[in-house]
């Protein structure tokens, strides 16, 4: 697709979601593991149809969107990560900022892979977006995704309810701003 960027890191290729994706994408969000800190709730295959159709339409009408992972080494799915503005309802807004967010596959947690495809998002939304202030809404008891945050200057700002506790993250962008 144009428009949509591939990056590619040591192990990984973050690229366009595809249409032969979607069998493995909706296994995927599926998954309890997966959901567990997002929403709780499995998707059902038609929600992930209709995610995969908006993290896609997202970067035609913001420049910006959620990339899948790949694994370089199998071409394995290994999840999805990027950028969305979802104009959600809740206070503090984060309205038109980059809301950052990651899953992987649980095979997949552990081994760095959130980490290396967090860094090369940023560094790709630095050079493109050097002015928007990046955030990112984490439940408190994902552990993990908070470390991921933290090693890349995210700081909470605040805690909100949506659709269950959230930690509310923001990171100054390249040119040390936190204003969106």
């Amino acid at each position: 697709m144009a428009g949509i960027p591939t990056l590619e890191t040591g192990r990984l290729i973050l690229r366009a979601h595809r249409l032969e994706d979607f069998d493995a994408y909706a296994e995927f969000w599926a998954m309890p593991e997966v959901v567990r800190f997002i929403t709780g709730v499995p998707m059902t295959r038609e929600g992930a149809w209709g995610r995969m159709l908006r993290v896609n339409g997202m970067w035609h009408l913001m420049g910006f969107g959620f990339l899948a992972i790949e694994e370089k080494a199998t071409g394995r799915f290994l999840g999805e990560a990027g950028f969305q503005d979802m104009r959600r309802g809740f206070e503090p807004s984060i309205e038109g900022t980059l809301e950052t967010g990651w899953a992987l596959i649980p095979s997949a947690h552990g081994k760095g892979y959130a980490t290396e495809a967090v860094g090369a998002l940023v560094a790709w939304a630095e050079t493109h977006f050097p002015d928007r202030r990046m955030t990112c809404i984490i439940s408190p008891e994902n552990e993990a995704s908070l470390r991921v945050a933290s090693k890349f200057g995210f700081r909470e700002f605040a805690r909100s309810d949506y659709h269950g506790p959230i930690v509310v993250l923001s990171r100054e962008n390249a040119s040390g701003s936190q204003a969106a």
